[in-house]
């Protein structure tokens, strides 16, 4: 939000103060200062008021002009031949003469226009740098003498401030909030505008104003309506002008301006209608009906429904109930009966149906906030004053209110010992009673509790809606106190020992492990786009992972894979030619299953076949296996023994894989899913990425890896050599080589002997050629025997491997390769 310091004057005296000295009062205040702007003419010099003297129609232009103009005394009587057309004899207007510079290093030269000399140029606000207007002249209307520096001549310039408000502090949204805070601040008074309607009120008119309704009170608890007649539509005065177009708001008309200029001064969005405009001459706040519409300010149609609530007169809804009004139903140059409305609507319902029909405006952007219905009728009777004295109108009839003011009266109980309590150093109680009251927070009672400590009770005013608590009386003391006043001391706080998050844990293990693989780490949006899931998930999981109320398109879903923004990094480096050729993320992920979606923790790496750049010698092939190995690295991280997993080819409602070429363990009923392989040739080549890629993800319930993130501890080794053992078995050819290794591993677990293990099954060989039986492949796997004391002996090794295979021959239907 902009601020005119000039504008905060009429409230609160900043006379002596510098900027910095308010910019900086401003954020020991609370409120970010995010730049200072100065408005007004720069420093000119040889730019002088001169009174034209005569005009004679140029001899050889139609549309120029031969001028005499005197510039004072010291400069003399100038001829000066100029364009412009909107001046007159007897006028004084800016003369820049020869040698001066205007604003873009535009030097003044003696020069001939169409042969005729001329000795300078007579200037418009845009070649002076005061304003946009180049159509003509900059008059002078308050003829100041000629021969004055321009500088004493123009207005004085203005310092803006750029500020950030909180949204907790709605009642700083205008000059008067600020005001108050700064008069606090440097302990000088605040001065308020008028806020009684002093003028005469003329009978009522209803043609003008016949009846105003309100439907809806539980949206509009407070609705107001004034008419005023005989307005005559104008520019506004200078100073207000000024005062608008320092703050960002081009001035439009007296009618319009007034409104606006309230709204900055007290923060209460007005609207004024065209009283001829509205059918009936009725007003009726109520909700809109389904697939209503109305043409706004923008000459954009809304479409509209009932949710929303409207204004509107007896045929059609004319405003968007604090947000924006009707094209057709607002003031213009033709006005001459107006209605102004002052309102209270609910903040919710203004926010709900801002974001829903993704408009916004400075009426909207307060009522979202909250304004104050205690202070509308003030906001309505300066409004009012203005109508009278700058467009001549005339107040018709009373003020129509319908519904009252919200019941306001809260009292916060204060303890100065509290207070100092919290902030942790000594504060008077007279510094605090001060800061208090300069913020017209007003001590009722002063009392002394039953232990004989003070206590005061503090009248909250109805702008400060967001205090309601003793914690919050401290915050408002400290502010106006000054927290620079704090004094340096040392921050002593326990120390506690505990063992990290089994998440922060697992992250920081599986990044290690990545980044010791060559891979660099990247982050991603948690959001994606809805045509993005389609490849990753069924259609039964795209409205759970859906947000309610996305603020863009392309950001509207959850995402359910790592996969999704390590894609987009791949070819975004790609295509910027920067050799990445792995890329590994840990974040969250979001799974829906059985009609509940579930937060996870994940980790997710792409890999391409290279990375383009030239090296001396063939580096390992990527393939499926890197992957596998990869996944069961990080499984490992989680307590989690992916060799010993069942793996599928089957996925879910994902078609990102690559048929034939991925797998798939776990499920999430036992809390966790891992995904590895190849991805669609079709789907990376849409994205624009070359070669192919193969990825990996692997989703944890946070419950699961909290019961397996438990402290590994270390287990010695044997210094022993193992004893080895090959078997080969004709199994069926469908068979997965894992689950039969799974078999032999746990029969040949059953009949190792006593003081010694069985240390790992491995598969080294798989055969299906000539003389193999029909439907049959042979895996050849190597047993491995270990002790931890000793070397084993043939006799006891060899007991163990028969009583495997007879073991395999009696309860499994493999053969026995011999």
């Amino acid at each position: 939000m902009k601020i005119s310091r000039s504008w905060l004057q009429d409230y609160v005296d900043l006379a002596g103060l510098t900027d910095d000295e308010v910019a900086h009062a401003i954020t020991f205040l609370g409120f970010e200062v995010e730049g200072i702007a100065h408005t007004g003419a720069p420093a000119l010099r040889d730019v002088f008021v001169g009174e034209v003297l005569t005009r004679d129609k140029h001899p050889n232009a139609d549309k120029l002009a031969v001028c005499t103009v005197d510039v004072g005394p010291a400069q003399g009587v100038k001829r000066i031949v100029c364009g412009a057309q909107n001046y007159q004899v007897g006028d004084r207007v800016p003369v820049a003469v020869v040698g001066a510079v205007l604003p873009g290093d535009f030097t003044i030269k003696a020069s001939k226009i169409r042969g005729e000399a001329s000795e300078g140029m007579m200037c418009s606000g845009k070649e002076l740098g005061v304003g946009e207007d180049h159509s003509g002249l900059l008059i002078l209307s308050d003829r100041p003498e000629p021969g004055t520096p321009i500088n004493d001549a123009l207005p004085p310039g203005d310092t803006v401030f750029d500020l950030e408000i909180t949204p907790n502090r709605p009642d700083c949204l205008s000059h008067l909030g600020l005001a108050r805070e700064l008069a606090a601040w440097f302990k000088r008074e605040l001065r308020y505008p008028e806020s009684e309607f002093r003028g005469e009120r003329a009978a009522a008119r209803p043609d003008l104003l016949h009846s105003v309704r309100v439907d809806a009170p539980e949206d509009c608890p407070l609705y107001t309506a004034t008419a005023v007649s005989g307005v005559k539509v104008g520019p506004s005065p200078a100073w207000m002008q000024q005062r608008l177009a320092a703050v960002g708001l081009r001035p439009i008309n007296n009618l319009v301006d007034i409104g606006n200029y309230v709204m900055l001064e007290y923060g209460q969005p007005l609207h004024a209608f065209d009283a001829r405009r509205l059918g009936e001459a009725a007003i009726v706040v109520r909700r809109a009906a389904a697939g209503e519409q109305i043409v706004t300010l923008d000459d954009k149609a809304r479409t509209l429904d009932p949710s929303m609530l409207v204004i509107a007169d007896a045929t059609r809804p004319v405003v968007i109930a604090g947000i924006m009004g009707g094209a057709d139903s607002g003031v213009d140059e033709t006005t001459t009966d107006l209605v102004l409305e002052g309102a209270y609507f609910r903040r919710q319902g203004v926010r709900a149906t801002s974001r829903r029909l993704a408009l916004s405006s400075d009426s909207s952007y307060r009522y979202e906030r909250g304004v104050d219905p205690h202070t509308l009728g003030d906001a309505v009777n300066r409004a009012l004053n203005l109508y009278v004295e700058l467009a001549g109108g005339t107040v018709c009839g009373p003020t129509v209110r319908v519904g009252g003011e919200v019941p306001w009266q809260r009292e916060v109980k204060l303890s100065p010992d509290y207070v100092r309590e919290r902030v942790g150093f000594d504060i008077p109680d007279a510094d605090m009673k001060a800061a208090l009251t300069a913020l017209e927070l007003d001590i009722a009672r002063d009392e002394t509790d039953e232990q004989g400590r003070v206590q005061w009770t503090v009248t909250i005013p109805t702008w400060r809606d967001d205090l309601d608590r003793s914690i919050d009386l401290v915050e408002e003391v400290l502010r106006v106190y000054g927290t620079d006043k704090i004094p340096a001391a040392p921050v002593l706080g326990p120390g506690l020992l505990v063992e990290d998050d089994p998440v922060a844990v697992f992250n920081r293990a599986a990044a290690a492990a990545l980044v010791g693989q060559g891979f660099g780490e990247s982050v991603t949006y948690t959001l994606r786009a809805a045509k993005e899931l389609r490849r990753w998930t069924d259609d039964a999981a795209l409205p759970a992972l859906a947000l309610a109320n996305p603020f863009v398109e392309d950001q509207s879903h959850l995402r359910p894979t790592l996969v999704l923004g390590l894609l987009e990094s791949l070819r975004l480096n790609q295509s910027r030619g920067n050799a990445v050729s792995r890329l590994f993320e840990t974040g969250r992920v979001f799974v829906e299953r059985d009609g509940q979606t579930h937060e996870c923790i994940g980790v997710g790496f792409v890999m391409t076949e290279n990375d383009g750049e030239p090296v001396w010698r063939t580096r390992e092939a990527v393939d499926f296996y890197s992957t596998k190995r990869l996944v069961e690295t990080l499984a490992a991280q989680a307590g989690l023994d992916l060799s010993r997993q069942p793996l599928t080819g089957e996925s879910a409602g994902s078609v990102a894989w690559q048929s034939g070429h991925h797998a798939h363990a776990g499920d999430w009923r036992a809390g966790w899913l891992a995904s590895f392989g190849l991805l669609d040739l079709a789907l990376v080549r849409d994205l624009g990425i070359e070669g192919r890629v193969y990825a990996g993800t692997l989703s944890l319930l946070p419950a699961k890896l909290a019961a397996a993130g438990k402290r590994r501890r270390f287990q010695p080794f044997s210094l022993q050599p193992a004893a080895r053992r090959d078997l080969a078995l004709w199994v069926d050819r469908d068979l997965p080589a894992a689950e039969v290794q799974k078999t032999v591993a746990k029969h040949a677990r059953a009949t190792t002997g006593k003081g010694f293990e069985l240390e790992a099954v491995r598969l080294f060989d798989v055969y299906e050629g000539q003389g193999a039986p029909e439907g049959k492949k042979s895996l050849g796997f190597t047993m491995a025997y270990r002790a931890a004391d000793r070397t084993l002996t043939d006799e006891e090794v060899n007991a163990a491997f028969n009583a495997l295979q007879g073991e395999l021959a009696q309860a499994t239907t493999y053969q026995i390769r011999k």
